[in-house]
């Protein structure tokens, strides 16, 4: 299985990253919103982790416009992100994201966190 890990902060992408790989995922990393969605079209993932606070295009933004296009609208996407609110997570749930995991994530469990929230 193919994630986009889409996150501003290195030090994430790369723990993020070795905990997927680890986990048996194959993983390509965006760095910012417009990145993401530029990687999607070319990369075709079959799933996205997508962190909520980014500049110029929040994780929301990226979210909708991904669910809004009917080529990545069925593509899965997980926030991965410090926001754990109740009101917030029903924010980045709303433009149709599979789920949700709170920053600081468990490199240990993250991917299989990540298989059980694509699980049919």
């Amino acid at each position: 299985m193919k994630v986009l890990l889409v996150d501003d902060d290195p030090d994430i992408r790369l723990v993020a990253r070795l905990a997927l790989t680890r986990a048996g995922l194959e993983v390509a990393v965006a760095a910012s919103g417009a990145e993401a969605l530029e990687q999607a079209r070319r990369d075709r993932p079959d799933a996205i982790l997508l962190d909520w606070m980014m500049p110029e295009m929040d994780g929301p933004e990226v979210c909708r416009r991904l669910k809004q296009d009917p080529v990545f609208s069925a593509i899965p996407v997980i926030f991965l992100t410090a926001r754990s609110q109740n009101a917030e997570v029903a924010r980045g749930l709303a433009p149709g994201a599979a789920g949700y995991i709170v920053k600081p994530f468990d490199a240990l469990t993250l991917g299989d966190e990540v298989r059980k929230l694509l699980a049919p």
